[in-house]
Order: structure tokens, then C-alpha cells, then sequence
């Protein structure tokens, strides 16, 4: 919107073209409020809610319609009462146009008014130059370096509307509220946003400075900033104003309709007037995340016999688009073009507004990109960067950059974007939404053109079998593309609505989920170390859904479901700071915070974190991980093992994180997946589900335990935490039915399951071959261990009464099946001559061992047993989910390494050779091997090795041929796991920071 430097009053022709377009629009008869009404009797009794959600004070400050007293309503009555009582007085005192109101309540909702182009910093600045504050003092270091705590204003760093109010509050101009209306407010606002220089918007905001008091500042800054945070979500005003309001602006993103065409909340949308419009951004329907079990997400799409086929297509990282075009005489060319992201951001300046648009980095091409008889259509597709030397595209975040160079140079050979159409919503007058994909899909082959490397149709694949999709998935890895969208063609489009009909598939580098799971954090923990003083690790809760609520619970509430604290970097502890400042409560374990944050274990309050932030206030993370496991230390029941921090989610709040539900229905779709033919990317540490018959508990399948036998001997805790296969009886030192084994184990604290691979470190038992004791031999991955192991540990406990419960090391004797690698650690549990180091001996075998010392034996070194190593490996892997550092030498444990080029003494692989046939070492390479190898990782040479986890590059010195040869060498391991392919920073990365970083941001380039 221009202006001059004061805005008149719109011209008669202004009022003309609006009554034009909006004929029905309503016009208030009396002036606006003044701003401060805004303030006194709608942000801050809103605000007041989130403080105090409940409480007599808040009952007796405020009434009903009918002057009822609110003090029986909900929060969300609470709300909906506040704003209805405004929008009541606004109707009676001032007419049905609400239009400059909701600019105001809504900033981030209206489009209607350009960026302002200003932020924190710059806002800071000139209240610093407007007060004629001291540079050097506090208050001017507090508002220029707002995301930092200050001395005074420590309690509101990261927020900085809070600590402009602080400065703003020792020096006001006037204390009373101002006189400006709301009309005035908006009028200046356009002012602001038409300003291009800080000297152009300092006089603007001084006026605001000169005419408000520090509470209405306060408030337009946030509205400047578009940061509101008053308590209530557009959807609850939207419904308060009119029933229809929600519809219309998922069709059309366009508030000022909102207002003005539903200004009569008697008078319902017709529903010609429910579907999308040319040249109106609507909201996009979105694909459902991943279920993992390929054939369950085909049978979601419901196809029959007749019509089995689902369509797969790539899943493109760039930025979801839509694109409006239709025949206009008074542009260039005849046609005009609108561009709208998913959030309804124009950006038709950057891809053209018609074809002979000089800017249009995109319209200029599109000359002949349409058949004849085409006169307007909508398309929705994805905007991606490519690169024409590599004919290949750019990772996401480019995309701006290479169109702002396009413009600049439109001959260039560099990276530009590429739109690639997979849908046609509105043709020729025509809404399509209701028409199956199949044939609009049709509909779009008959229409557009395709425009090499510029404008092109999405290519789809047909299919019909989860196998189908497996080839398609191994095909993305090898292009490292970000993954596939299954969609069913008998479906119509579903606007502003995530459903099945679309499912994504991504190639994600863990065995549970398909997808990340997308976590509230509600605790905080401080580290040590270099960490020390900061919050290190984070509580992470799943959110109480509706269906809980309707239960009785409250819909505000999280559970506690795991602790993250491996995968931050610097940046990372800065960012989430930076959103969460001021928000941090101490916990106090007299008062905990119930209503809001629920933990495991009643009043002893399991895993309760160092601080707590309400999740309202918070920010969402994130998270993969390993696999589930049970836990009785958070309020789920269940919680993740190896959780890693893989990025903060911007975009969404707590209200939009994981819930409970959708968690438990992610976690009941992945418990399907595990199959022989299941296709998994990275099955390193897979844990494979125990098919189960009968009713379903809410547990992970496979975990619940059954009560065969009785067990009346002794009882103890020796077994704790440990996880037992116990597949046959025991016939020495004495015979104990299976069932009996079960007891014993189970009396003792330990947990059984009727596979090895249910759990995780399953310990198997068995004291003669059966099928399944000779197929786990067969394998060599397991130890199978003898029944007598069992007896020896609880016997021995028994003689040890009063003393900590301790496990016996695994003897010679004790084994069934010893694996190659632990046999020689399994003998130096005993001396040369089988004599316990740990354990009381019995007559018979003090016997046996005097018959053996006649013969003599090697001395065996002594050494940890296993079980106590994997005590530790547990004791460490939680120290880092709590928050402290990982020692050195244990970063990369358990990681299996290939550093490409591999440095072979042949030179074949190793990069280059020099005319005498030497090897020219990369030398950030064999630092990146050196650094590896000490932080405990193992590497190999050849890609044939079976548990290789991650492929390491130095991009620098592989050229595209090779990376691309690389990749289909990766997916062409039949049967084997694919592993990660990663750069060489991510091990630099990784080390600098002390944690294994999220391998997808170190993605080595096509």
C-alpha cells in the first residue's frame, strides 16, 4: 500500500473499487474504539487467563453477558466469553465492519499489509535514539541486546516486547492510556510498513511514543512484530465472529473476507462459496505422516479389485507452491500470474506477475506453457532450486537466492528455480477439488506444457504392492532425494486437511518410525562441565489430545516421555534460549506444576527436571531415536531409547506437537512394520515386535509376561532392568521346568519375552538344542546362555544377604553358545583353573577344578564381563541424555565407518596417486579417520561389510561421477542395510561439539 507521509482519508475512487469488489461489505456508523480498549478488555484479560487460569479474583473482575460470573467457565469459556463480549460491543457501539479490529488482534493473519521490514534490533535502536538513552547505560544494552539476560530485565530475556516494557516504564510520556482510535493506529501502521528507511520510521514511531503510554506500546510492538501470544488462537475468534469464518479463510487466507463478507453471523456461506477462487490463496492439503507398514498405507487408500492401483510420486525438497493464472488484456501478454507458499506468503515479485514480467524469474518462460482454449487455471506444486550444471537440484534453503540471481542475470548458467506441477485445482472457471486425482490428473496432461527445467509435471509411477513402493524408496536413496508421497487416484482434494488419501515415506536413518517425532519440551536439566550452568538436556512430554480431555483431563496438559540431550550443537542451546527466555519456572517439588506437566511416580515424581516451562510457552524439538522401550520413569509408560535433538520445529507450537494419540497410533502402525521383507534404511539396531494374538494391551507388543507357574522360592532384585528368552528346562545342577525358570526370573526382577529380538540385550537361555536354540546358534549373534547361571546368581545373593544384589559374570561352564569375539572375555571370569572370581564353589566342582589343576591350564587374563560393560554403556548413554558431555573415546561407539576414498595400499580407491606410485593423502580425511578411531568407532574398506553405518566424504576431493557411482553401490546392497552417507563435517561437527549431530544436516551433495 503507498502513502504519503500522512495518509489521507481514501479517495471516493478507492471507496468506489471497494464497494465494487466487496458489494455487501458492511460500514460502521460510529468512529473505532480507542487502541487501548484493545489492550484493557481483550489482550490483557486474555493474557490474564494464561496467568491465572481459574481463581475468585478473576470471577469478581469480570461477568457474563448477563453480568453472570465466569467463575464456574473453563479457560477456553473464559475465552470465547472475553471475545465475544468485545465483538458484542463493537457491533453495538460501532457498527458490523470489525476489519480494522481484527488487523490488529491479528497481524500475522493479514495480508493486506506489507512486512514492515523491521525487527528487534532495529525497533531497540530507535526507542534508544526516541528516549535519548545513554548508549552505554543498562537500558540501552537491554533493548540492543534483548537476548541476553540484563541485571534488571533478566526475568523477561528473550522476550522483547517484556523488556522494551521495562525501559519504557522509567521513562514514559504520558502513564495514562493515549487517545489514538484504532483507525489512527492502523492508518500509521501503513505509515510504518510503506517506510522504507530508519529515518522514514523513527517520526512514526516517536508519534506512537508521544501518544501512548508504556502497556499500549508494549502491545504494538508485539502487533509491529506480529507476535501476539495473547492466549487465544485464530480459530477461537474465527468461530466467536461467525461459524463460517474458519471455512472462508482456508479457501482464501484473506482476512479482510473474513470480516466483510461474514459480518452477519445469521447469514451461512452458500456453497458455491465454500470452494477455492482464482487469485485467492487457499490452504493446501497435506500429506499424512508415514505409518511404516507399506501395507497398511495402501489399505488406507481403500483399493479394490477392480481398482487395486495407488500412485507414487517424489517428495521434492522445496517450497510447496501454487500458482494462479488467468487472462488479463491490461497486462503484457494477456495473462496474469499470483504465486502463494503453503503459509500464503505471495511471491509472485520474485516469479513474475506476467510473461513479460523483467522480474519474473519464472513467467517469462511460460509463453507457450498452456494448449489453447486455456483462459485460468490454479496449479499446486513444489518450487525447487536446480542446478543445470549438475542437472540435478539444490538442497532447500536455496531457493530465494538462485531467484534473485535469475533476475539479476536471466542468461546465467547457475541455479534457478523449477516448478513442478503434481496437481490442477481450477480450470476455466471450474473447481476441480471435488474431482478425483485421477482425473485431474487428466485434466493437467490436457492442459500444461511442460517447459524443460522450468515448468514440469511431476512424473508418477503406478503401483500396486508394498514391494512396489520398497523399489521406489531404494531408487531415493540412490538420488538422495527426500522421499516418496503415496496417493490414492480415486480421491477428491481434501483442502487445508492432512489425510490418508496422501502418505509420505521418507528414507529416515531409525528402525522405529518412519517419521521424527515432533516433542513439546516441559523441563529443563543443567549440564556440567562446558555445559555447566546453562539447561544441557531438555524434558520432552507428548500432549494431551481431545480424546483425553473429553476423559476429564486437562487439555493443557503434558506427560513426561523422555529426556534429549545428545545431538545439540552451540547454535542450537542458543536458539532455544533465545525462545524460551523468561519462560523458566524452578521446579518445586512441594508444588509441582500438575496441571500442566504430569511425571511418572506420583509424589515421587520420577525424572523431575531442574526447571519447567509451561507448554504454551515452549518450543517444539525434533527428536529421533533407536526404538521405544517401557519405562516407569515417565508418565507415558514408555519412552524412547537413544534419543538424538535432530532440529527445532519454528513452525509448529505446543498445540500442533505429538500427542498422546497420535503417538500410541504411530507406535501401533510401527509395531507392523517389522517383517522379513520389511525394506529399513538403517537396521543397526532394529527391534523386532512379537506377533501376538488375543487383546491388545497399551503396551509395546510382545512385552506382556504370562503367568504359567508359581514360584515360592526366593525373591530379589539380582535381575533388574535385564530382559530374558528362556527357550527350553534345565537339567543341570538341578531340573527346573521352563515355566519355573520364568518365575524364578521374574521374582528376581527380571522381565521375560518369547523372542530374542522383542527387547533390547535379550539374554537367552537354553540347556539343549531345540529349532529355535539352534537357529539362534546358527546365526552367531547371540549368546545363549545355560539355566545354572540363573540358579548361581540367586543362590549366591541368598548367601550375600544384606549386601547390594550383584550379577554374576558369565563362566565357561555357564555357556550354552559362546559368540567368537566374547570367548576368550567369558574365560577370564575364572581362573587358569575354572575357578570363580565371583562366586562360591560348590564340593563338585571344587573337584572338578582340583582334577583340572593336575593338568594345568594357561593363566587367561582377567577381565570385566560383559554384563557389567553393558551396565556402564547404560550408565553412560543416560548421563548424556541427561546433559552431561560423552567421554572421548565413546562419541562414535558401536559405529562402523567407511571414509571414501578408502586408503587402500593399491591406490585403486585412495584418491590420487603421484608418478612413483605413492598415495597422496587426504589429509583432512585421515585426521577425520585418526579422530574416529580414538572416539571408538571401527572402520572398514569395502562396502561389502555388513554393518557399516555411515560412508564418510570429503566432497572436496570426490567428484559428482564418483558420489553418484557411490550412492548406487549403497542401494544396490541387496539384503543389507543401507548406510549413511554424510560429509566429512559431520564428523568434525560431531566432535567439536561432543554428540553424535542429526547425520541430514551433513547430506553430501548430489
Amino acid at each position: 500500500m503507498d502513502s504519503d507521509e500522512i495518509i489521507p482519508e481514501p479517495t471516493q475512487n478507492e471507496e468506489e473499487d471497494l464497494d465494487e469488489k466487496y458489494p455487501n461489505r458492511p460500514h460502521n456508523r460510529a468512529p473505532t474504539f480507542p487502541f487501548h480498549e484493545l489492550y484493557l478488555n481483550l489482550f490483557n484479560p486474555l493474557s490474564d487467563i494464561k496467568k491465572k487460569p481459574k481463581g475468585p479474583s478473576l470471577a469478581r473482575r469480570k461477568a457474563g453477558p448477563q453480568g453472570k460470573s465466569t467463575a464456574s467457565l473453563n479457560p477456553y469459556e473464559l475465552r470465547r466469553d472475553i471475545i465475544a463480549r468485545f465483538i458484542s460491543r463493537w457491533r453495538k457501539e460501532v457498527g458490523d465492519d470489525i476489519y480494522p479490529a481484527f488487523r490488529l488482534i491479528l497481524p500475522d493473519k493479514d495480508r493486506d499489509r506489507p512486512m514492515y521490514g523491521i525487527k528487534e534490533k532495529v525497533i531497540g535502536k530507535m526507542l534508544v535514539k526516541i528516549m535519548k538513552i545513554n548508549k552505554e547505560s543498562e537500558d540501552a544494552s537491554n533493548l540492543l541486546n534483548w537476548k541476553l539476560p540484563g541485571v534488571s530485565a533478566a526475568r523477561m530475556a528473550g522476550d522483547f516486547a517484556g523488556r522494551c516494557y521495562d525501559v519504557l516504564s522509567k521513562r514514559p510520556m504520558r502513564t495514562e492510556p493515549g487517545d489514538m482510535s484504532i483507525e489512527e493506529v492502523n492508518k500509521k501502521l501503513d505509515d510504518l510498513s510503506a517506510a522504507s528507511k530508519e529515518d522514514q520510521q523513527t517520526p512514526i514511531l516517536t508519534e506512537f511514543y508521544r501518544r501512548m503510554n508504556p502497556d499500549e506500546l508494549t502491545w504494538l510492538i508485539r502487533i509491529i512484530l506480529r507476535q501476539m501470544k495473547v492466549g487465544a488462537t485464530e480459530r477461537t475468534l474465527f468461530n466467536v465472529w461467525h461459524p463460517d469464518a474458519e471455512n472462508l479463510y482456508s479457501i482464501s487466507s484473506s482476512l479482510r473476507r473474513v470480516c466483510w463478507e461474514l459480518h452477519d453471523p445469521n447469514i451461512r456461506l452458500e456453497a458455491g462459496d465454500r470452494g477455492i477462487s482464482l487469485m485467492q490463496c487457499f490452504q493446501p492439503q497435506l500429506a499424512q505422516f508415514q505409518m511404516h507398514s507399506f501395507e497398511k498405507m495402501i489399505s488406507r487408500m481403500q483399493p479394490t479389485e477392480d481398482d487395486p492401483v495407488f500412485w507414487i510420486e517424489e517428495k521434492m525438497d522445496g517450497e510447496r507452491m501454487q500458482l494462479h493464472m488467468d487472462q488479463d488484456e491490461s497486462v503484457p501478454g494477456g495473462r496474469r500470474f499470483c504465486f502463494w507458499s503453503r503459509k500464503a506468503k505471495e511471491y509472485t515479485y520474485l516469479y513474475g506477475s506476467g510473461i513479460y514480467d523483467e522480474k519474473g524469474t519464472l513467467t517469462r518462460h511460460l509463453k507457450d506453457a498452456f494448449v489453447d482454449g486455456v483462459q485460468n487455471l490454479i496449479l499446486d506444486g513444489e518450487m525447487v532450486t536446480w542446478d543445470p550444471k549438475q542437472d540435478a537440484p539444490v538442497p532447500f534453503g536455496t531457493l530465494k537466492t538462485a531467484a534473485l540471481a535469475e533476475q539479476r542475470n536471466p542468461f546465467s548458467d547457475g541455479p534457478r528455480p523449477l516448478f513442478r506441477v503434481f496437481d490442477i485445482l481450477y480450470l476455466n472457471g471450474r473447481d476441480l477439488t471435488r474431482y478425483t486425482l485421477r482425473d485431474r490428473r487428466n485434466a493437467l496432461q490436457k492442459t500444461v506444457l511442460p517447459v524443460h527445467r522450468r515448468f514440469e509435471i511431476l512424473e508418477y509411477h503406478e503401483a500396486t504392492t508394498a514391494a512396489d513402493v520398497e523399489k521406489r524408496l531404494r531408487t531415493v536413496v540412490a538420488e538422495a532425494s527426500e522421499g516418496l508421497v503415496l496417493k490414492n487416484p480415486r480421491s477428491p482434494y481434501r483442502l487445508n486437511e492432512r489425510h490418508d488419501d496422501w502418505m509420505k515415506v521418507k528414507p529416515e536413518y531409525m528402525t522405529e518410525f518412519g517419521e521424527s517425532l515432533d516433542l513439546v519440551v516441559i523441563g529443563g536439566y543443567y549440564g556440567s562441565g562446558h555445559r555447566g550452568g546453562a539447561l544441557a538436556s531438555f524434558l520432552c512430554g507428548l500432549r494431551v489430545d481431545d480424546q483425553n480431555s473429553s476423559q476429564g483431563a486437562d487439555p493443557m496438559k503434558c506427560w513426561s516421555f523422555c529426556k534429549v540431550g545428545g545431538g545439540f550443537t552451540a547454535a542450537d542451546y542458543q536458539e532455544i534460549r533465545h525462545h524460551t527466555d523468561g519462560k523458566w519456572k524452578e521446579w518445586d517439588s512441594k508444588k509441582p506444576p500438575t496441571a500442566l506437566i504430569e511425571l511418572a511416580g506420583g509424589d515421587a515424581q520420577y525424572e523431575r527436571p531442574d526447571m519447567w516451562i509451561k507448554p504454551s510457552d515452549s518450543v517444539v524439538l525434533c527428536v529421533k531415536a533407536a526404538s521405544v522401550s517401557v519405562s516407569d520413569q515417565f508418565r507415558m509408560g514408555l519412552t524412547l531409547r537413544f534419543p538424538r535433538f535432530k532440529k527445532l520445529r519454528k513452525d509448529k507450537t505446543w498445540k500442533t506437537a505429538l500427542s498422546i494419540q497420535e503417538f500410541l497410533d504411530l507406535k501401533s502402525n510401527a509395531e507392523q512394520e517389522h517383517r522379513e521383507k520389511e525394506f529399513s534404511v538403517d537396521n543397526s539396531r532394529k527391534q523386532k515386535r512379537v506377533k501376538k494374538t488375543g487383546k491388545k494391551p497399551l503396551t509395546i507388543a510382545g512385552y506382556e509376561e504370562k503367568e504359567n507357574a508359581q514360584y515360592l522360592g526366593p525373591s530379589g532384585h539380582v535381575f533388574d532392568h535385564l530382559n530374558f528368552f528362556v527357550m527350553t528346562e534345565s537339567t543341570m545342577p538341578e531340573k527346573k521346568t521352563k515355566a519355573e525358570l520364568e518365575q524364578l526370573v521374574k521374582a528376581n526382577g527380571g522381565k521375560i519375552y518369547q523372542t530374542n529380538t522383542a527387547a533390547p540385550d535379550t539374554i537367552c537361555i537354553a540347556d539343549r538344542k531345540t529349532v529355535k536354540v539352534a537357529s539362534i546358534q546358527k546365526s552367531g549373534q547371540t549368546n545363549i546362555v545355560r539355566p545354572s547361571w540363573l540358579i548361581d546368581c540367586v543362590k549366591q545373593n541368598e548367601k550375600d544377604a544384606g549386601l547390594p544384589d550383584l550379577l554374576l559374570a558369565f563362566e565357561p561352564r555357564h555357556m550354552f553358545f559362546i559368540k567368537e569375539d566374547q570367548d576368550e572375555d567369558i574365560k577370564r571370569n575364572v581362573d587358569q583353573f575354572g575357578d570363580s572370581y565371583a562366586r562360591d564353589t560348590s564340593v563338585d566342582e571344587l573337584e572338578d577344578i582340583l582334577q583340572q589343576m593336575q593338568h594345568g591350564k594357561d593363566e587367561v587374563e582377567s577381565s570385566l564381563d560383559p554384563h557389567s560393560v553393558h551396565k556402564i554403556e547404560a550408565h553412560i548413554q543416560d548421563k548424556i541424555n541427561s546433559g552431561y558431555t560423552a567421554p572421548c573415546g565413546w562419541l562414535f561407539r558401536g559405529l562402523q565407518f567407511l571414509f571414501f576414498p578408502t586408503h587402500q595400499a593399491n591406490g585403486n580407491e585412495s584418491g590420487e596417486s603421484d608418478s612413483s606410485g605413492s598415495i597422496t593423502e587426504d589429509i583432512r580425511l585421515t585426521l577425520a579417520r585418526n579422530t574416529a578411531h580414538f572416539a571408538g568407532a571401527s572402520s572398514v574398506t569395502s562396502l561389502n561389510s555388513p554393518d557399516v553405518t555411515h560412508v564418510i566424504v570429503n566432497p572436496e576431493k570426490v567428484s559428482s561421477a564418483d558420489i553418484r557411482s557411490l550412492r548406487q553401490s549403497l542401494v544396490a546392497r541387496s539384503g543389507k542395510k543401507v548406510p549413511h552417507l554424510v560429509s566429512l563435517d559431520w564428523v568434525e561437527e560431531s566432535w567439536k561439539h561432543g554428540t553424535l549431530l542429526d547425520e541430514e544436516r551433513f547430506q553430501v551433495p548430489r
